[in-house]
């Protein structure tokens, strides 16, 4: 056991952020976590619905994981709760599994998260590649607006499919039965989410005109209400008030419960934990990859202590393993709410627990006036979030950019929407790996530096792995056609790394020249080639056949 590296030591943020705290700090952070809470509350709902869930399964999760996250995790200011990255995936594995075996996979999950952050994992979700991130994030935008297609245009569908091409079946067998309302009222909302924050901007001429009316502050006050709050309210009261036909949450779902969730165990077997590996590695992966993103954005954009990897996988792990017995789905950091609560001036985790106690307050008082909430408002909520979710200008870009770059990117893009996450990211790594290797590979090279009868020197560049040892065969051809004995000098003072592939063509070599009867010398062996080397046995083999101690220093 004393050979295993240490594990990491459990000590949430708050903890700290809470030495020193004051009074003006908690009013920044209550007034930024009654902001976040109103925001929250649409996109919960709409995350849940998405996903194949009833609504209260999105509002808790944003509840109980938001508790768990804040109080446990290692960021200061990051808001947990359900995310939009998830509902292809939530809505695929419901599809196949059913809803008891998503609880099972996600509590799985937060194990395996937790576990990831124990052993000091953390750091590993950076090295997967920009590009894969970029071209799996802009599909999952896009099948996130595909799946409201059928609650935008008000058509009635049971169930619809989880996968790209049989949505796209079922939505275009159905455009003769579109309801004009709920179109109306989901353009109306995406139209005004994207209206609302430009006319309240201090440049907007809106703006400027109620200046100049010295308009009373209650007005202006309206301003601090997020779009989507604004939307959901206007519009339900509007499509209630004249009696418009379109689907609400109360129609599909019969409204949301009034009070707390129940505890309770779904069916547990080890044979059914085994038969969920791949939704639990895939819910696992993505809960990881977007909560280190969104703590990194946050990093960048706040000025509180950059956040610890491993603690916050921590915390995501026990919230993740929480949630699914109270019939929430998976959670994990949102960049929407963090920049949100950022902006609205946290500066501890408290924040993210008093977002988490206004979204409770609202659920426990006000539950009942969800029941007129259109699904088309909704939907229209969650089109503007998969709009701003995607990097579009990112495909602008590519011209830019390296084939290899292009090629992970679209093809992730592309394999996302069509098959999905999954397979996905396996194959944007897959690419990565070979391209990797492949470019490593054009790295190295071996330059001829003398040729004086039979003394040759030649000096090696790069890496000598796996991937460049053909490479060599040129140095080997040469001491083969040579007339006589050739004597080869190998400066490797500029030789970065060599792996066991390197060494077997440097024996090799070394094999073709003492044959020859001549010698082979390694000179300038930077640390880590010189390490492998001596303790191969191969530095002794190259002083056997050297005239001197030392040929291969």
């Amino acid at each position: 056991m004393s050979g295993l590296p240490p594990l990491a030591s459990f000590r949430p943020r708050i903890v700290g952020d809470l030495r020193g705290y004051d009074r003006g700090r908690l009013a920044r952070d209550v007034g930024a976590g009654v902001t976040v809470g109103i925001v929250a509350l649409p996109l919960a709902m709409a995350f849940a619905i998405a996903s194949g869930l009833p609504p209260q399964a999105g509002l808790w999760t944003a509840i109980i994981g938001g508790v768990l996250v804040s109080a446990l995790g290692g960021t200061s200011v990051q808001i947990a709760g359900p995310a939009g990255a998830f509902i292809v995936i939530v809505y695929g594995i419901v599809e196949r599994y059913g809803v008891a075996n998503l609880l099972i996979a996600t509590a799985s999950a937060g194990v395996l998260l937790f576990l990831l952050g124990l052993f000091k994992l953390g750091a590993l979700v950076r090295y997967v590649p920009v590009s894969v991130v970029i071209g799996f994030t802009n599909g999952i935008a896009v099948l996130i607006a595909l799946s409201q297609l059928r609650d935008l245009l008000g058509i009635h569908v049971e169930k619809m499919p989880a996968n790209f091409v049989g949505q796209m079946q079922v939505i275009g067998s159905h455009l003769g039965a579109v309801n004009p309302w709920a179109i109306l009222l989901g353009g109306v909302c995406v139209l005004g989410l994207f209206i609302w924050p430009r006319l309240w901007a201090a440049d907007s001429r809106f703006r400027r005109q109620l200046d100049q009316l010295e308009v009373p502050g209650a007005l202006r006050a309206t301003s601090r209400i997020p779009g989507p709050v604004v939307a959901l309210i206007s519009l339900s009261l509007l499509a209630w008030a004249l009696h418009w036909p379109v689907e609400t949450i109360g129609t599909r779902f019969g409204g949301i419960p009034q009070g707390l969730p129940p505890f309770a165990l779904p069916d547990f077997s080890w044979e059914t934990v085994r038969l969920l590996v791949p939704p639990t590695l895939t819910i696992a992966m993505l809960g990881a990859v977007e909560s280190l993103l969104c703590a990194r954005v946050a990093d960048q954009l706040s000025d509180t202590p950059k956040h610890d990897p491993n603690q916050e996988l921590m915390a995501q792990g026990v919230a993740n393993a929480v949630v699914p017995f109270f019939g929430g789905m998976p959670v994990t950091g949102t960049i929407a709410r963090t920049v949100t609560n950022i902006r609205s001036g946290a500066g501890s985790p408290v924040a993210g627990l008093v977002h988490s106690a206004t979204l409770a307050v609202v659920v426990l008082a006000a539950a009942p006036m969800a029941y007129h909430i259109p699904l088309a408002v909704l939907a229209g909520v969650l089109l503007f979030v998969a709009w701003n979710m995607g990097e579009w200008r990112e495909f602008a870009r590519l011209k830019h950019f390296s084939n290899h770059y292009r090629l992970m990117l679209v093809s992730t893009f592309v394999v996302t929407i069509v098959f999905d996450l999954t397979a996905a990211v396996q194959l944007g790594l897959l690419l990565a790996v070979v391209l990797f290797v492949r470019r490593q590979s054009d790295i190295f090279r071996a330059e001829p530096l003398s040729r004086e009868g039979g003394q040759q020197v030649w000096r090696l560049y790069g890496s000598l792995f796996f991937g460049a040892v053909t490479k060599i065969d040129p140095l080997v051809a040469e001491v083969e056609a040579a007339p006589g004995p050739v004597n080869l000098v190998l400066d490797a003072q500029w030789l970065l790394s060599l792996d066991t592939t390197g060494l077997d063509a440097l024996e090799q070599l070394h094999k073709v020249v003492t044959r020859r009867g001549g010698r082979l010398e390694l000179v300038g062996l930077q640390p880590q080639p010189a390490s492998l080397i001596e303790r191969s046995g191969f530095a002794a083999r190259l002083a056997e056949g050297a005239e001197g101690p030392g040929a291969a220093s």
